[in-house]
């Protein structure tokens, strides 16, 4: 919302340029009066001031009502212009992965402590952030999926959901993806007028646990509601340690050096191509990344495919202010009607 002071007739204006040449022919105009004294003497201190004093004043009046009442003719005016915007935002289900891989630090950059889990976190932070017009809900799944919000424009709480999140608050082990997809398209599919529907699926391994549905069939599911599903791999294509963490927490457990003190077993490198099947078969897109700065670029990514239309509509409102000066005028007439009719009252 912006203020802002303008005329509405503006070309007005221009006459007040011509009050200088009305204010010099005002002041040469008429003969002087005269009365007859017995001797000049009588009235020769006085009247040179007095028709000095009176005149001028009264030119300046004049030309003052005069300006007042041009500026009043050309229209001032106070605007008030609002924008309202309209936005046509679409529906995301982020499905995140917290299954115990994700406490891999094969992704984190040399001499940093920065698991797979870290990472993935705080670019969908970002991500949410970047797409303030989106209802937006999370998944997060392990060996089952949990729906941690359902489609919201609230993203400050969803943010707080985020946070809140960590490897080891599902107790259920395994990866299910499928199931995970599954409950993302049932919650889309309740969403009603809406422009878009997408699912971004992020994970670091395969299905491996299902009660429902397989990744295949999910993708099917999804596409026969016009659900689209972009699919993440996260981690580095060869073997790396998982090291021992805190369930409790989801912090890895550190020796008096600082270091990674344990470790639960050898991860073996994860395979997409399923991943792969289920963007293709929706209209989506599959994306793998092995570092921070890569899954940044991926999210970058869908950001610009899935663009949210937004309607800008420009609203003017305007006071009129043209009754201040002229009033203004009306005030310094009377001023002048009362001098000349009291103080500087003219003989004839």
């Amino acid at each position: 919302m912006s203020e802002g002071f303008e005329f509405q007739h503006p070309w007005v204006l221009v006459f007040l340029a011509l009050l200088p040449l009305y204010a010099f022919v005002r002041g040469r105009a008429g003969a002087d009066g005269a009365l007859r004294f017995s001797s000049v003497e009588l009235v020769l201190a006085i009247g040179g001031k007095v028709r000095s004093m009176a005149g001028r004043l009264f030119i300046f009046l004049r030309t003052l009502t005069v300006a007042l009442a041009i500026v009043a003719m050309a229209g001032p005016r106070w605007v008030n212009e609002q924008t309202e915007t309209q936005a046509s935002g679409v529906d995301i289900m982020l499905v995140f992965d917290l299954s115990w891989s994700m406490m891999a630090l094969d992704m984190a950059p040399p001499g940093k402590l920065t698991t797979r889990f870290d990472i993935a976190q705080s670019v969908l932070k970002d991500f949410v952030a970047r797409r303030p017009s989106d209802r937006i809900g999370l998944i997060a799944f392990s060996g089952v999926p949990y729906l941690v919000s359902p489609p919201t424009l609230n993203h400050e709480w969803l943010q707080k959901n985020l946070d809140r999140l960590y490897i080891g608050v599902i107790t259920e082990l395994g990866t299910a993806i499928g199931d995970a997809t599954g409950l993302a398209v049932k919650r889309l599919s309740a969403q009603k007028q809406s422009r878009g529907k997408l699912i971004v699926l992020l994970t670091d391994g395969d299905n491996n646990k299902w009660e429902t549905l397989e990744p295949i069939a999910s993708a099917s599911l999804a596409a026969g509601e016009g659900v689209r599903v972009y699919s993440v791999g996260v981690g580095k294509n060869e073997q790396c340690w998982l090291n021992d963490f805190d369930r409790e927490t989801g912090k890895l457990r550190l020796g008096p050096d600082g270091r990674p003190s344990g470790v639960i077993t050898m991860l073996q490198p994860a395979n997409y191509v399923v991943l792969e099947k289920m963007s293709k078969m929706t209209g989506g897109k599959s994306y793998t990344a092995t570092n921070r700065q890569e899954l940044d670029t991926v999210y970058a990514d869908i950001d610009r495919l899935e663009k949210t239309e937004v309607k800008l509509k420009h609203h003017r409102t305007y006071t009129p202010l043209f009754y201040i000066p002229l009033l203004g005028a009306l005030a310094v007439l009377l001023l002048e009607l009362l001098l000349a009719n009291t103080r500087f009252r003219r003989i004839p």
